[in-house]
């Protein structure tokens, strides 16, 4: 079990999210099997599962057997459960964006408040120059911001092509085009005018859009751990009754949360990776087995993504800064920090531009509150 995994849930319900794919279809077809499905969510047998190839057949049989209308018909296995795959990232991601929102909230506070709270820099994890911990929250929110573009930007198209990608058995509409496009409509999806059942750069790009996420996250977790080492203890990680304690030893209070993001960070770009690669084997009409590759990286990046993001969320709105102790160390440090400038002089007046490029990033951040 993914340790936060409760932060994520309904992310993989699957089986009700193929539910409302054919609920959608069906109105295309001309029925409403909505009341009738409302509610239900079939236990699928796995080895009908495993003797499909894929759990939409089941799916499907269990549906015909539920309602009296027609179902499916017109459809493939793939376009249920592409959608049903789109409509779970549509969701996780809003979810994800919302976290995202609280986070910048709180980092941009943080930048806000210690502008002024010198600190050493470092650079190859050897002192370098004075910055703030302004500054420092400054960059971690700019990737944080960076991020909420990729996310924004990103489309989720329906699947519809029928056997091979032709709509062949969807010419029980007059107009198996506009057939598509109302299915769009129906889950609030866009056509993309054609069929994308090899062409798997709508799931690379919500992937994608998810590594990032995670890599600026584990930007942030990372220096929280750095920084709250005890040796350093500039920084704190929020506690939280029962959290981070050790089942052998009473004295410690780990940053579990700053852990797991952390973890996420490591674990996402492998996952971003296995969608390319099956990606690049979408063969023929319809891929034999890089699609069906594809599911478990996609559903467990999107698991990760949404759990790292409240886990994030939670990390900066409670973390504590420790400014005394960033002054103390840098004075102490400051013949190595003045290095530039012979060793000598006033570490607050050899800041550079870190007050304006505090200024850049809040001004950014704050210009696109609006659509938060």
């Amino acid at each position: 079990m993914l340790p936060g995994s409760h932060r994520a849930d309904g992310v993989g319900d699957l089986t009700r999210a193929m539910v409302r794919v054919e609920v959608a279809w069906a109105r295309v077809l001309g029925s409403d099997i909505e009341a009738e499905v409302r509610d239900w969510t079939p236990e699928l047998d796995p080895v009908e599962v495993e003797a499909a190839g894929n759990p939409v057949l089941p799916l499907v049989s269990a549906l015909r057997s539920r309602v009296s209308a027609t179902v499916h018909t017109g459809l493939t296995s793939q376009d249920v459960l592409d959608t049903a795959l789109v409509l779970l990232a549509r969701d996780a991601v809003a979810r994800v964006r919302a976290d995202l929102t609280r986070i910048a909230r709180a980092l941009g506070r943080l930048a806000d408040e210690h502008r002024g709270s010198v600190m050493a820099g470092r650079t190859l994890t050897q002192h370098a120059v004075p910055i703030t911990f302004g500054l420092k929250a400054a960059r971690w929110l700019d990737s944080v911001l960076d991020a909420v573009t990729d996310v924004d930007r990103l489309r989720y198209p329906v699947q519809c092509g029928g056997a091979a990608g032709t709509l062949s058995r969807a010419a029980l509409s007059a107009d198996p085009l506009e057939a598509a496009a109302a299915f769009a409509r129906e889950l609030d999806l866009v056509w993309p005018g054609l069929p994308w059942h090899t062409q798997r750069a709508p799931i690379t790009r919500i992937g994608d859009a998810l590594v990032r996420v995670c890599d600026a996250l584990g930007v942030f977790a990372a220096d929280v751990l750095t920084l709250g080492r005890p040796e350093i203890a500039e920084v704190r990680e929020g506690a939280e009754p029962g959290r981070g304690g050790s089942s052998t030893m009473p004295h410690k209070q780990n940053p579990v949360l700053a852990v797991l993001v952390n973890s996420a960070s490591l674990r996402a770009p492998g996952l971003g990776a296995q969608l390319h690669l099956c990606a690049a084997r979408a063969v023929d009409e319809r891929p034999d087995g890089a699609w069906h590759a594809e599911w478990p990286a996609l559903l467990g990046l999107l698991e990760l993504g949404v759990v790292a993001a409240s886990q994030a969320a939670e990390l900066a709105e409670g973390l504590r800064v420790f400014p005394d102790v960033m002054a103390r160390r840098a004075e102490a440090a400051a013949g190595d920090l003045l290095a530039e400038r012979g060793g000598e002089g006033d570490l607050a007046g050899y800041l550079g531009a870190a007050d304006a490029f505090v200024d850049r990033v809040l001004e950014r951040w704050r210009g696109g509150q609006d659509g938060d």
